[in-house]
């Protein structure tokens, strides 16, 4: 769905001082869907750092590079999306991080295919991964961007089926753009803040360019 390209950056140095968090299932047979849309941004934002995100470690998949002079961990949590908290909570108490140095990138089923969202902090949603994180920290006060993936197209259209299948041609196409997107939120948050961030990308139609 998406073609990734690399930038490298210099290499990590001092203590971790932010952790993005992006959620999803692990396994082949989760790749692509709308549940793992986290993942699929967390693997871009590592393609532009020059990281790999291949060490096991807090329950998860981990990677270091820096955005704005930051040492940043990347973490994707391998314990399904129900049990994401552990893998954070686990990370934040190594590093002694506040969980407001939490950023998690999810998928969002309010959100339409193409639209995301910068939140500072809130409620689960109905969200698993939120809900597990918030119940592990305590606290719902970390910065996410959501992703859109869009509702069921009918009321009793099975949720789980739903945010477990893939996208068609046109809403894979308007995901991509979003998830390029968040990860430039990601960064905005960090070098600028999350009110700036959700400024600039808090809208369907605007692309922030040269920042």
């Amino acid at each position: 769905m998406i073609k990734l390209f690399q930038n490298h950056t210099p290499a990590p140095s001092g203590s971790v001082q932010w952790v993005i968090a992006g959620l999803g299932n692990p396994g082949a047979k989760y790749d692509g869907t709308r549940h793992n849309v986290g993942f699929l941004a967390l693997d871009l934002l590592a393609q532009e750092l020059g990281a790999s995100v291949n060490r096991s470690r807090f329950k998860a998949l981990c990677g270091e590079g820096v955005i704005a002079g930051q040492r940043v961990l990347l973490l994707k949590p391998q314990t399904f999306m129900n049990l994401s908290g552990e893998a954070t909570r686990e990370a934040l108490a190594w590093y002694k991080l506040p969980v407001e140095r939490l950023i998690v990138l999810h998928d969002d089923i309010s959100l339409a295919p193409g639209r995301i969202r910068v939140r500072a902090k809130g409620s689960d949603g109905g969200h698993n991964g939120l809900k597990s994180i918030i119940y592990q920290h305590g606290s719902d006060a970390f910065p996410r961007v959501k992703i859109g993936v869009g509702m069921p197209p009918h009321a009793d259209y099975d949720m789980p089926d739903w945010v477990l299948g893939t996208f068609n041609t046109a809403d894979g196409r308007a995901v991509t753009d979003a998830i390029r997107r968040s990860v430039a939120a990601a960064r905005e948050i960090i070098e600028h803040g999350t009110a700036s961030a959700a400024n600039l990308y808090n809208s369907s139609d605007f692309t922030p360019e040269g920042r």
